[in-house]
């Protein structure tokens, strides 16, 4: 092989050692931090079935390290969000999903109409604030306003 042909076959490549600077990321979360640092904006961010392809994680693995990126401010709620789906987050009790369905379809409901109608649920409202404070916790309340209110 001529030098020609060995500058052709050398590749370069840059890679942050920012990862490292976190300690406490397991295996996926270093990985799921390093698959994200290949794309280059948030609009072209990876769906998590992309995400656990290139990780070399199945999907259960993917999400929860993506759950640890948000836990660590890396990752935003919103992206979080839009990679793994509204319920697919499984930090998330059924009572607390099935609010937030709920919450999409009534952003504007007050405190009252809401215990009103949970009564005919059959929950009470120590339920529903504890499933409000799931939500905002997870952030999925940041985009209601209103039902983040509730929630404080």
């Amino acid at each position: 092989m001529d030098n020609g042909q060995a500058k052709d076959a050398a590749r370069h490549f840059n890679l942050s050692d920012e990862v490292f600077h976190h300690p406490g990321m397991d295996i996926y979360t270093q990985m799921t931090f390093i698959v994200l640092k290949c794309f280059s904006s948030e609009s072209n961010i990876p769906g998590l079935s992309d995400i656990a392809k290139l990780g070399r994680m199945n999907l259960k693995q993917a999400t929860k390290a993506l759950q640890q990126l948000v836990e660590m401010r890396i990752v935003s709620h919103k992206i979080f969000r839009r990679m793994v789906g509204d319920f697919q987050d499984d930090r998330l009790s059924w009572a607390a999903k099935g609010l937030l369905t709920f919450c999409k379809e009534n952003p504007n409901i007050n405190l009252d109409d809401l215990v009103e109608l949970s009564s005919e649920s059959g929950e009470d409202e120590h339920s529903i604030r504890k499933a409000l404070k799931e939500l905002n916790e997870y952030g999925y309340l940041d985009e209601y306003p209103v039902w983040s209110k509730i929630a404080n």
